[in-house]
């Protein structure tokens, strides 16, 4: 026997209790427990939460099902499984195994005649007589209807009151977890017996285990979203093992999309936003993936305003290349851009310096522009999706109201703020309107629309790629770069790199699947 054993059975008979049966092999325990007679007016039973058990001295082994030990479940202990099976009070430290891991002891039994002992803190009668509050019951196996209703059927004769109940349906394959509570010491044996006939009619798995009350889950809930096209396991493993790596858990885990792009969501506890946030940064750029990190709670589902610039986001060209090819003078305007990416041009004087190459060409070539636009894949579905949702939309750009404000008013979108071209006799004079819509006027036009729709900033979305965007970004309440530069991707909150924008709405908690019942519910 070894030592732990040893002293946990002196302590049990220090303290009043008889010892039937002890020893590192459950069933061989349990097996010692059915032939000693004298404990025939009780029941021998033990529980390590994966295996079942049922053991009567008076007629021996009814149910083992496999080896039964203390080492399949980190939560338990010889000294939790006592506990199961005793008197009500509250669980003390346990002691641990040699070989640190938990100990099986069949049954520690109070002499009939003794009178109870409420024990000293920290004594195993204390332990012993703390029940397990909780019961956790798990199905699993191949779906099919009425499950759910048959297994709490099955339950209602017992004194049970439902805590939690999660169920999760993969390919077809069901696994349903039921946690309830019981004020006094359940019976184990007949409820097992019931969910095992149920398991075996349904053609199911089923598990029980018993426990004490969860524990509260660590405050700084964080919400993770994790995109790829595809998302591989080593994506998977490379986030979990930095979440892990923090000091954080995953409580839970959800698939928000799983075509064109796949999206899991997990609920995350104990993280520091920041620097999680820096950390799956690292680990999502090296796996060629996306990640989001935002505080849990209500504030994704208070999001109410979404505003995108336009060229490379809303839509996938850029205007002032495409008037450009129509006026002649590509290659001109091209280089002036260059100038401006290297710094030698601020972005009003590299604008002013292209709309001049574009003087003289006619205005009807707008119309012909704005016919050639072609949407990123996805923008229609999220303005849809989010506007029958309540969401105001805008856009910002730092191109021409000519050509993109009636693209708005077929999106629906509500707010545009843009560059006006210069028009005289039917021709482009080369000269702008008004002030230029640069980084510091995209900004100003998200508080604008803000204001006017009656919406905090920490309410809004703002959508860019390019570092005219950077100011809008950082006043938004969650700014997303998409498909951006990586000084804007280091900017903004969080970062899409997959072609289609409607992937926005799963960092926003919607689904692939809430979005196509949207659009279902709205064909006549």
């Amino acid at each position: 026997m070894p030592p732990a054993t040893a002293r946990l059975v002196n302590l049990a008979r220090r303290e009043g209790g008889r010892v039937i049966a002890a020893g590192t092999t459950m069933v061989r325990a349990l097996e010692t427990a059915a032939r000693a007679r004298a404990a025939a007016d009780g029941m021998v039973a033990a529980s390590a939460g994966w295996t079942d058990h049922v053991v009567t001295p008076g007629t021996g082994v009814l149910a083992v099902d496999g080896l039964l030990t203390g080492l399949h479940e980190p939560q338990s202990s010889h000294l939790r499984m006592l506990a199961a099976f005793a008197g009500p009070g509250p669980a003390e430290p346990l002691l641990p195994g040699r070989h640190r891991g938990p100990v099986p002891v069949a049954r520690v039994r109070r002499r009939a005649s003794a009178a109870p002992v409420a024990g000293r803190p920290g004594s195993v009668t204390r332990a012993m007589n703390a029940t397990r509050s909780t019961l956790l019951i798990t199905l699993t196996g191949r779906d099919r209807p009425g499950v759910t209703s048959r297994l709490f059927a099955g339950l209602t004769g017992y004194d049970l009151s439902v805590l939690d109940i999660e169920q999760v349906v993969i390919r077809g394959r069901l696994v349903l977890g039921v946690l309830c509570a019981s004020a006094a010491p359940p019976d184990l044996t007949a409820i097992h017996r019931k969910v095992s006939a149920l398991a075996t009619d349904l053609g199911l798995d089923a598990e029980i285990t018993t426990g004490s009350p969860d524990t509260p889950r660590r405050r700084g809930r964080l919400h993770v979203s994790l995109l790829g096209s595809p998302l591989s396991p080593a994506a998977v493993t490379a986030i979990a093992g930095r979440i892990a790596a923090g000091g954080a858990n995953i409580d839970r885990i959800s698939r928000l999309a799983q075509r064109p792009v796949t999206c899991i969501e997990l609920d995350v506890s104990g993280g520091n936003p920041a620097v999680l946030r820096a950390d799956l940064a690292r680990a999502a750029a090296e796996q060629g993936v996306d990640v989001a990190v935002q505080r849990g709670g209500l504030s994704r589902r208070a999001m109410r305003l979404i505003v995108m610039d336009v060229d490379s986001t809303l839509i996938q060209d850029e205007v002032i290349d495409l008037l450009a090819a129509r006026a002649g003078c590509a290659p001109e305007v091209a280089k002036v851009t260059e100038s401006a990416m290297r710094g030698d041009l601020d972005f009003a004087s590299s604008l002013r310096e292209r709309v001049a190459l574009l003087a003289g060409l006619e205005a009807g070539v707008l119309d012909e522009v704005r016919g050639e636009l072609r949407l990123t894949a996805g923008a229609r579905t999220l303005i849809e999706t989010l506007g029958g949702l309540g969401y105001k939309s805008g856009i910002v750009s730092g191109g021409f109201v000519q050509v993109i404000e009636p693209l708005a008013v077929e999106l629906g979108i509500g707010y545009v703020a843009a560059n006006v071209l210069e028009i005289t006799a039917g021709k482009l004079t080369g000269r702008l309107n008004g002030p230029v819509i640069d980084r510091a006027g995209k900004a100003d036009a998200l508080r604008r629309f803000a204001a006017d729709a009656g919406v905090p900033l920490s309410q809004t979305v703002a959508i860019g790629d390019g570092a005219n965007d950077l100011d809008m970004i950082a006043a938004a309440g969650l700014g997303v770069a998409f498909n951006a530069k990586p000084m804007v991707r280091d900017a903004a909150d969080t970062s899409l790199s997959v072609p289609y924008l409607d992937a926005v709405m799963y960092l926003l908690g919607i689904s692939s699947e809430e979005v196509a019942a949207a659009a279902d519910a709205e064909v006549p």
